[in-house]
């Protein structure tokens, strides 16, 4: 979510409630912070403005003092000590009234959640501890359990009846990503705890490995059992309009499905030159990765839905089964991200398979601008719908574009030579490969390259 002056002046205006806190915090972070991230992770998430006393007079915090009370909060939601289990909130400096105040955003927990060993929920503007309200804690957790079907709990599936294999998998891709990674040395059940992915049910108290867990590591006849409609559709439909040229039928583990969206879309969509500085970077697979891991994060698994993505002439359309909170079309700029599954999601994050809460919507906006020269669209409703533009190959096989977008992708020593010989009747045909780059041109049969430092090279 985009936080600007404006929006903060509004929440300012609002004063504190059920979803707004403020907290003067000058120079350092006061213990009732984490009660206040607790009491929101376990009731309907909200948002924390320090610097701000508690009638709403913007006192700001000490300019010196950032970057310490960043890392400080940081690091005190991922210490299971101070608050279990640990969670994401973004945290970011935002200047209001010529003072600095620091914006967290608390998302909705998919569990109870404890602040040193305590349990508190959200009444009104106050944190309340509930630990000692056994009917209160219990309605906590049959609240949690229906509004996040991914901690269904299947006592008879085990860890014992996962893929040990696809545990190795994504245990090696961690440890490879982050030296130091914990589940380095864990064992397949302690990594699954760590995870969140073996729960005991609060009705029955028997134990058992979580819905999230089978839809990410169990065999296939374990997972379709547990959810039937499971599937992910992919279709190219461009030739056969009336049923599809290719398509892929994906009814497999979250981590294997990921792989099929990504060559599935590598097998049928171009790859146009791109570059930031001297780095070539691939922009579909930027961008789909992002579709992947938003479809797979981001579905409502007990809907009688599948998930489709329909890849036509100029754009992909991405169908997924959602539990909305809003309907129509997100504007980046407003929009609150909210976590659909966040253990499947903080699973992703560790295999890097997914960033965080809310950078995927940017990152599209971003990068479809250069892919397919327009914006994304994110419909929401109870079937969330992503329509992705996409370019097209011409009938050699290359990337069609247009005069201005070669333009965009040029450095400044190149743009004379191209606007001149545009001029005269050259069009574009190709990237020139590494190492040499730059772009070529033809006309009449001939051919020229104009390279990165500007020289026009005749063939």
């Amino acid at each position: 979510m985009d936080i600007n002056e404006q929006r903060v002046k509004e929440l300012l205006s609002k004063g504190e409630g059920l979803e707004l806190e403020f907290k003067a915090c000058t120079d350092k972070l006061s213990g009732s912070v984490y009660e206040t991230v607790c009491a929101f992770l376990n009731r309907q998430g909200g948002t924390i403005l320090l610097g701000v006393q508690d009638h709403g007079d913007v006192q700001g915090v000490n300019p010196g003092r950032v970057k310490q009370l960043t890392a400080d909060f940081v690091t005190g939601i991922n210490n299971p000590q101070k608050l279990h289990p640990p969670t994401y909130c973004p945290i970011s400096a935002i200047e209001v009234e010529d003072r600095t105040l620091l914006h967290v955003f608390v998302p909705v927990g998919s569990q109870v959640h404890r602040c040193n060993g305590r349990i508190y929920d959200r009444n009104g503007d106050a944190d309340l501890d509930i630990t000692n309200d056994q009917s209160a804690v219990l309605s906590l957790y049959q609240r949690k359990q229906a509004a996040y079907s991914e901690n269904k709990v299947f006592p008879h599936v085990q860890p014992k009846h996962l893929r040990a294999d696809l545990i190795d998998r994504c245990r090696r891709i961690a440890a490879n990503s982050r030296g130091t990674h914990p589940w380095a040395d864990m064992s397949d059940v302690d990594l699954l705890r760590s995870a969140q992915l073996l729960q005991t049910d609060p009705n029955s108290n028997k134990r058992g490995v979580t819905l999230a867990g089978i839809m990410l590591l169990a065999p296939d006849d374990v997972i379709l059992r547990a959810c039937p409609a499971h599937r992910t559709d992919l279709i190219l439909r461009k030739e056969d309009t009336d049923r599809y040229d290719d398509r892929d039928l994906v009814r497999t583990n979250l981590i294997e499905s990921y792989d099929r969206i990504l060559a599935f879309a590598s097998r049928h969509l171009p790859d146009p030159f791109y570059s930031e500085g001297d780095e070539r970077v691939s922009l579909r697979e930027i961008i789909f990765r992002e579709v992947a891991s938003n479809t797979l994060v981001h579905r409502e698994y007990t809907s009688g839905e599948g998930s489709r993505m329909i890849i036509e002439y100029g754009k992909a359309t991405i169908e997924n089964p959602n539990r909305p909170h809003g309907h129509g079309l997100l504007d980046p700029a407003t929009a609150r991200p909210f976590l659909k599954n966040p253990f499947i999601a903080a699973f992703f994050r560790e295999i890097q398979r997914a960033e965080e809460l809310g950078s995927g919507m940017r990152k599209l906006n971003r990068y479809c601008e250069k892919y397919g020269n327009d914006s994304p669209q994110l419909i929401e409703g109870d079937i969330f719908r992503t329509i992705i533009p996409v370019p097209e190959f011409d009938a050699g096989g290359r990337v069609e574009r247009d005069a201005d977008s070669i333009a965009d992708m040029l450095h400044d020593k190149q743009m004379g030579p191209y606007s001149e010989l545009l001029a005269v009747g050259w069009r574009f045909h190709e990237f020139a490969a590494q190492p040499v780059g730059g772009v070529v041109l033809v006309r009449n049969g001939e051919q020229v390259t104009i390279t990165r430092s500007g020289e026009i090279v005749r063939h």
